[in-house]
Order: structure tokens, then sequence, then C-alpha cells
């Protein structure tokens, strides 16, 4: 079993979110040791004059994005200000973190760090 004792501070994503599921990170495979990846901050930032909801889900390997698997659904950001989530989420090798929003708008942020 893997220790996981080397975590290396990344970040994960950067994107303009639009109005259909997109992949923003997938947990890369490592043949030797799998790869675990902490998922710690998610900043949502709103650059429009009114209120807009984002949605993300922490999506298995093969699976889809939706309310199985949502971390966040219909979450609000009011108008020209930030939406902030400070905690750790474990994603396991090959699943993905997926992210729309309700309009364009909508930037969002993702740090955290890889671990073998």
């Amino acid at each position: 079993m893997a220790a996981y004792q080397n975590v290396t501070p990344v970040q994960i994503a950067q994107a303009a979110l639009t109005t259909s599921y997109v992949t923003l990170y997938t947990v890369p495979t490592n043949a030797t040791t799998p790869t675990r990846t902490y998922l710690k901050q998610i900043d949502v930032c709103n650059t429009t004059g009114g209120a807009l909801t984002f949605y993300v889900s922490i999506v298995p390997a093969s699976g889809t994005a939706g309310t199985a698997n949502a971390l966040f659904y219909g979450q609000s950001v009011a108008a020209n200000s930030t939406f902030s989530y400070v905690g750790v989420q474990v994603l396991l090798t090959n699943s993905t973190v997926q992210a729309k929003a309700s309009n364009t708008g909508l930037t969002i942020t993702i740090s955290g760090g890889e671990a073998v």
C-alpha cells in the first residue's frame, strides 16, 4: 500500500466555465504507485453584474457528472464577487473534476496537491 508521503502543491485547474460540463482535471495514472490528488480550495469569481450558479462534480473513473457525485450543485455566486471553498477532498486515480455554470461569466480556480 502506498504511503502518499510525497505531496506536491499544484494549481489543479483554472478555467472560464461554460453551460456544459467540462473536465477540468483528471487524476494522473502512475504505473508503479497509484496517485491521489487532494483538492484543498476552490474559488469561483463572478465577473458579471448578476448572480450566477455553478456545479462541480468529483466523478469516478468512467463516470458521468451529476447529482450522484456533486460537490456543488446550483451554488450561487453574487454579482461581482467570489465564492470560496476550503476543505479536503481526496480524488482517486483516473477520477475527474468536472464543472459547468448557469451562464458565462464565472472563472474557477482549484488548488490542492498530488501525492504518490
